[in-house]
């Protein structure tokens, strides 16, 4: 190890590494190397010095916390008018090739129970097409509907990327015409107590991604390999608008056109998809606005008497919530990239594997380890101007999550073979339902086959009886 690093993690309370890296032979010292050389030293103590040994505590006053404006589901004839020349306006965003897709996927199935990135996990409910499959054929879908594919940009993780990549390559890309793997950054988990770096093993650092807010710095990133930045790709392919959206939930509507219109209606540099929440201790974000500045607090921010507040007609006065489903402005990114406008990092207690003094690896039972992770939603307070867009959740939102009960592997399957059959009946289709609606097996739309209730129509014959699991693709 060379002076320069040695004085670096000393001076920055890392110093228990230089002995760590001392006891190893020159093979594993030089991976460990690697990765020391690469740390953001002057970030970390920051980091340290912040959300370890002063634990940030997050407060809102509820005189300054209110509803932020929200563009509602239609309602009237207007408003449904109104929508219409949005999803016009979007669509020729689309056919203009000016429409880039961004999928984050760099968490792994493990509380799934699943060996492998989540992205790969089967959840069509007759198919078993995996998370990935399903996306990338909506992005298929919007191609063939408009005459040009979507670009899509896949955020991996530094523990998925391999096997992202391998499971890509083995389907053939879904057919995709451009299709680009990118990963996000990493942070060290530190202990708890000290804020010192954690080893994995004995020649590694216990390395955890950087939250799904690290999507904007990964796109600015220059790849070791003399790629352009996925940014300036984007920029050279004439991409100006971004749709943003998580791997896990299989009904979302990719670069929905309604969405990309009323975004660039707005002229907003970002444009948040919420949700009307069913409760007040709902485990989502809320859009919201304090002292005038539009934020997302999240759920375990949210006092219970901000969720709980009620406006005149008993609704809930914080209603809307954050799905994680965005449109940014490739240029509002890149300002953000440029003036060195780095989102807030938030600290997360985890249970973290790791080696001690004496080299034995430890599994703690209690959470012993500080990560640190930036939100995506946090981008919206640096806007210049920015949207609020209401959806259905029903047709919209269902998330992967939990192995069982909410969230699950059976109700992701459940609601979405309960969407495909309302999509049939709405085509005149008999479709059998149990007493509580739902239907009582698997049923399954591709987007390859039909990508909304719409398209459907012209592609089902009249009076089909649907008897048992069903598949169309």
């Amino acid at each position: 190890m060379n002076a320069d690093l040695a004085q670096r993690l000393t001076r920055h309370g890392q110093d228990h590494l230089i002995e760590r890296w001392r006891r190893l032979d020159p093979t594993r010292q030089r991976r460990l190397l690697v990765e020391l050389e690469h740390l953001d030293l002057p970030l970390l103590e920051e980091l340290v010095n912040s959300l370890v040994h002063d634990e940030p505590v997050c407060k809102h006053d509820p005189a300054k916390v209110r509803s932020v404006e929200v563009r509602r589901l239609p309602r009237t004839d207007g408003e449904r008018a109104a929508r219409r020349r949005a999803a016009e306006l979007g669509e020729a965003m689309v056919r203009g090739g000016e429409v880039g897709v961004i999928l984050v996927a760099g968490g792994q199935g493990t509380r799934l129970g699943f060996d492998g990135p989540k992205g790969t996990y089967p959840i069509g409910p007759v198919s078993a097409a995996s998370l990935f499959q399903i996306h990338a054929e909506k992005v298929l879908a919007l191609g063939k509907r408009y005459g040009k594919v979507p670009p899509l940009y896949v955020m991996t993780s530094p523990e998925n990327h391999l096997a992202t990549e391998r499971f890509f390559a083995k389907h053939d890309q879904f057919g995709l015409e451009h299709l680009r793997l990118f990963p996000q950054g990493t942070l060290p988990a530190v202990d708890r107590e000290t804020g010192r770096i954690l080893l994995a093993d004995a020649d590694r650092l216990a390395l955890s991604p950087d939250g799904h807010g690290g999507t904007l710095r990964a796109l600015a990133a220059q790849p070791d390999d003399g790629r352009p930045s996925c940014l300036d790709e984007m920029r050279d392919r004439g991409i100006q608008t971004l749709f943003y959206s998580q791997v896990d939930n299989p009904l979302v509507k990719v670069a929905e056109p309604a969405f990309l219109g009323l975004h660039r209606e707005a002229r907003a540099d970002v444009t948040f998809k919420v949700v009307e929440k069913v409760f007040p201790e709902e485990r989502v974000g809320v859009v919201v606005e304090e002292d005038g500045r539009p934020l997302v607090i999240e759920y375990s921010d949210l006092p219970a008497e901000l969720a709980a507040r009620r406006s005149a007609d008993g609704t809930l006065d914080l209603w809307a919530g954050s799905i994680a489903i965005h449109v940014f402005e490739r240029s509002f990114i890149e300002r953000l990239a440029t003036h060195g406008a780095h989102l807030p990092y938030h600290r997360a207690l985890k249970k973290v594997s790791y080696v001690d003094e004496s080299g034995q690896i430890i599994h703690p039972a209690a959470p012993n380890a500080v990560k640190f992770e930036t939100f995506i939603f946090d981008a919206l307070p640096l806007a210049q101007r920015y949207a609020v867009v209401e959806t259905d959740r029903s047709t919209e939102f269902e998330p992967l999550k939990n192995a069982t009960g909410p969230d699950s592997p059976a109700t992701v399957r459940q609601r979405m073979s309960d969407l495909f059959a309302d999509w049939l009946e709405g085509t005149g289709a008999t479709v059998p339902r149990r007493t509580d609606g739902t239907v009582p097996f698997g049923i399954e739309i591709s987007p390859l086959f039909a990508l909304d209730a719409a398209e459907l129509k012209h592609k089902v014959p009249k009076g089909l009886v649907v008897e048992g699991p069903l598949y169309l693709r």
